[in-house]
């Protein structure tokens, strides 16, 4: 029985296995096939949209190194409008066709990023944002003294279609007009308060003399010398004549309608909830912004909770520095005593360059991977400076053919203290907002549309937590340093607060404005400027400490389930290499790298 049952079973065993074998290799095949082909399905919608979003904005495609377009501004007429909403939901339409099962990993990330992409675009044309195309720190004439840096002409032919932009652009503020009408018309306009300054704004590009204008002074040394004095006078000719005859009448027509027109319709109300859909336009900004589901009041009362916290540890840096007072009180000290003030913009930009410096040597021992794209720290320029916030950040070109730019504000140095600079400029330039920025711009597994997301949450969280990592690499030594950081901490957190209470909660600007004095060290300049900017750009603010707080968390929750196997550099590197995701996406990402990192052990 045993030899029979042995001589029995052995063939029919070496029989079946290669059975089961041959199935499981077809099966795998047919898997392997059927994922690459729907990878190619969605390659190919990718590619559709990268091409009409590059053909319906030409500045788009400057910043990516793209050629089209590169003579002309983009086609904002509400026809063209319209027909770009028909297209996306043709788009999204294509996409949701697409079963996500079927694609593999990165193309996971690709799918997800485009139906958010194209579902954003489609929600702003719903809520009609298109006819507010301007606010009181952000719209068309305060981008386009941008454009020489934007395009950084070189060539004879760069000139020439920098020249036919500035000749477009005739055409291009005349359509802006007929949507800020369509705005008056809906009841779709910005709150007069914040738009207290807009005349003057534009009006700073009505100069006399054109060779004054930004237009031509924003054109770098080195595009000049390059060309030789011959050609570059001939050039500079037809700029001028460009500048005279199309840019200058422009800026002079909108200024004329601002005055006659917009302004007077502006409204009262500061709320976006004061506006037709106003309430559900700002539940949709909470999610766009956050992306996450939470409600206005689970951010405000978050916003509280964070406050109290951060005000505590205050109390402790102001008992180690021996001020005797209250909070307040220090604060006022904070405010008013000339020592943290620089003297000139000198001072201020020179000791922003040491911080920058410092944290650019330290660096590897945060990251594995560190950018090739470069950045630098200009200031702000004055004719925007006295409604825009202490600092902001220019992305490079994702091409690498422009470098990324830390602009800082040294307009008013009274408001901008010395002892925020470390937590400001780990902020805006390393390891915050340029390595980020540079890294992603850099990613040659994305698919160019990806590598273009915008996640304010993820960009502007990473940002906030890249201050709280300067405590690695030796910064915030001097306790003055710490509260800075402290304070601008405290100002994500309050931005919480204010903006659920301006938009969801019915607050006035002044109730805004004495929460923000009571809870942050910023200078009363800069609170009405962040104020005011708050109610321009509903539920923006509320990225910053919803981002910072999630990647906190996951890193908490990484490290407790790695232990002494955590890897902070790798970890980073993980964080940033799918480029700007959704909070949730990035969490899946991380528990999959905490898995992965286990995955030695448990063999």
């Amino acid at each position: 029985m045993l030899n029979l049952t042995i001589s029995t079973a052995i063939p029919r065993f070496l029989f079946v296995l290669p059975l089961m074998l041959l199935s499981e290799l077809t099966w795998g095949q047919e898997n392997t096939a059927q994922q690459n082909s729907t990878d190619q399905t969605l390659m190919e919608l990718l590619d559709q949209v990268w091409d009409f979003e590059l053909e319906s904005s030409p500045l788009m495609a400057t910043n990516v190194g793209d050629p089209r377009g590169q003579d002309r501004l983009a086609d904002d007429s509400l026809l063209a409008i319209q027909e770009r909403a028909t297209q996306r939901q043709e788009f999204l339409d294509k996409l949701e066709a697409i079963p996500v099962d079927n694609l593999s990993e990165g193309k996971r990330i690709d799918h997800e990023l485009l139906r958010l992409r194209l579902e954003g675009q489609l929600a702003d044309f719903r809520f009609k944002t298109h006819l507010m195309p301007i606010n009181n720190r952000g719209g068309f004439h305060i981008r386009f003294p941008e454009l020489p840096r934007v395009m950084a002409p070189k060539s004879e032919k760069d000139f020439a279609n920098y020249i036919a932009r500035l000749k477009d652009f005739d055409r291009y503020t005349n359509q802006q007009i007929e949507l800020l009408r369509g705005g008056i018309k809906a009841g779709l306009v910005q709150p007069a308060i914040i738009m207290r300054d807009s005349l003057s704004q534009v009006e700073s590009h009505l100069v006399d003399d054109v060779t004054k204008s930004l237009f031509l002074a924003n054109i770098a040394t080195e595009s000049k010398s390059s060309l030789g004095t011959e050609r570059w006078n001939r050039i500079q000719k037809k700029i001028e004549d460009a500048i005279r005859h199309s840019v200058i009448p422009a800026y002079q027509r909108f200024a004329d309608f601002l005055r006659t027109e917009y302004l007077p319709a502006c409204r009262g109300p500061v709320g976006a909830s004061a506006m037709p859909q106003g309430r559900e336009f700002y539940l949709d900004r909470v999610q766009r912004f956050t992306t996450i589901e939470i409600s206005p009041e689970e951010l405000h009362q978050t916003g509280v909770s964070e406050n109290a916290r951060i005000r505590s540890e205050m109390e402790l840096i102001k008992e180690r520095v021996n001020f005797e007072g209250t909070l307040e009180e220090f604060l006022e000290h904070l405010r008013t005593d000339p020592k943290f003030y620089a003297k000139t913009a000198e001072e201020l930009m020179q000791t922003t360059a040491l911080i920058l410096k410092r944290a650019d040597g330290r660096l590897p021992e945060l990251f594995g991977h560190l950018p090739r794209i470069p950045y630098g720290l200009r200031e702000i320029p004055a004719y925007v400076a006295p409604q825009t916030t202490a600092a902001y950040y220019w992305p490079p070109a994702t091409d690498g053919t422009r470098g990324g730019v830390y602009y800082l504000n040294t307009y008013n140095l009274a408001s901008r203290p010395l002892y925020q600079l470390e937590a400001l400029s780990l902020h805006e330039a390393v390891p915050g907002h340029h390595l980020q920025l540079a890294i992603q711009a850099e990613l040659e597994n994305l698919h160019p549309i990806s590598r273009e997301s915008n996640f304010t949450a993820f960009i502007e969280g990473w940002a906030l937590y890249s201050e709280r990592l300067g405590k690695d690499i030796g910064f915030y030594k001097d306790p003055y340093q710490d509260f800075g950081r402290l304070s601008m901490e405290a100002w994500r957190a309050s931005r919480l607060v204010v903006d659920t209470g301006i938009h969801w909660m019915g607050w006035s600007r002044q109730q805004a404005i004495d929460y923000m004095t009571a809870n942050t060290a910023l200078s009363p300049h800069n609170i009405v400027a962040e104020v005011d900017r708050y109610i321009g750009w509903p539920g923006q603010a509320l990225a910053y400490k919803t981002g910072e707080l999630a990647i906190s968390r996951i890193r908490q929750q990484a490290e407790q389930a790695l232990g002494d196997d955590f890897d902070v550099r790798s970890f980073h590197d993980r964080v940033l290499e799918a480029g700007s995701i959704p909070l949730p996406l990035l969490e899946q990402r991380i528990n999959q790298w905490v898995d992965d990192q286990r995955q030695p052990d448990a063999e």
